[in-house]
């Protein structure tokens, strides 16, 4: 997913994905990888894992390879922007290539959690079938929010004079509530992919919990979209 300051990632993206990305970064760094290199061994490593998810029968070696599989690519995920910073700088086209591949990887994730379902799974009722059909939109509704609105933000800014608003200090309080959003968790809940019984409650739980965030979440990017537009208000109404 879209990289997070350290005040809004998830406690496993914040703990332990960032220093993994730390020291693929550095190792990538020492063997003379560029950024866009690092990005696609995190696609190979992330799109087996969902072609493992859509394609074979789930079986408890299935749950390990997946999981695997998906958090090694989110490890490299996190080493490209690093790789970028330790060779003086990342690129456009860099940050174009890593949102575009993020952009895929969440919708084909649950993706293939539907294609597994329909194929593989025993379901007495078909309505299982709306929660990764649910979390597809839900995934993408969320990165393409999160994106436009630190876009809308870095437009402001340009055209203003604006200056970025100060970091608020990281929050473990914050990163523990945030959870259930937290594409690590959603990793590691992939070592249940063969026991179907505990999986899909599990899974179910975890769309609940992206749903409630975006809910709020949608609410409050609106209104600090809508806070920069207050000059400009102002400036309208005094010259009425």
């Amino acid at each position: 997913m879209a990289q997070k300051t350290a005040k809004g990632a998830p406690a496993y993206s914040r703990f332990v994905n960032r220093k993994l990305g730390r020291l693929l970064a550095a190792a990538s760094y020492v063997l003379g990888l560029t950024p866009n290199m690092v990005t696609g061994i995190s696609a190979a490593f992330t799109f087996t894992g969902i072609a493992l998810i859509a394609l074979v029968d789930p079986a408890p070696w299935l749950g390990v390879a997946v999981c695997l599989a998906l958090m090694v690519g989110y490890a490299f995920d996190a080493a490209d922007g690093q790789l970028a910073r330790l060779r003086g700088g990342g690129s456009m086209s860099g940050e174009y290539l890593d949102h575009m591949v993020d952009s895929a990887k969440i919708s084909a994730l649950h993706l293939a959690v539907l294609i597994s379902w329909y194929r593989f799974g025993d379901l007495d009722e078909a309505a299982y079938l709306l929660i990764p059909v649910g979390f597809t939109v839900v995934a993408a509704v969320m990165f393409f929010g999160m994106i436009l609105k630190d876009l809308l933000a870095r437009a402001h800014r340009a055209r203003t004079g604006a200056q970025v608003p100060p970091a608020a200090a990281p929050s473990l309080v914050r990163s523990l509530l945030v959870v259930p959003t937290d594409y690590g968790l959603l990793c590691v809940a992939f070592l249940l992919l063969g026991a179907p019984s505990v999986f899909r409650p599990l899974y179910g739980l975890i769309f609940l919990g992206n749903l409630l965030f975006l809910l709020a979440a949608a609410v409050k990017w609106f209104r600090e979209v809508g806070a920069l537009d207050a000059p400009a208000r102002e400036r309208e109404a005094a010259l009425r």
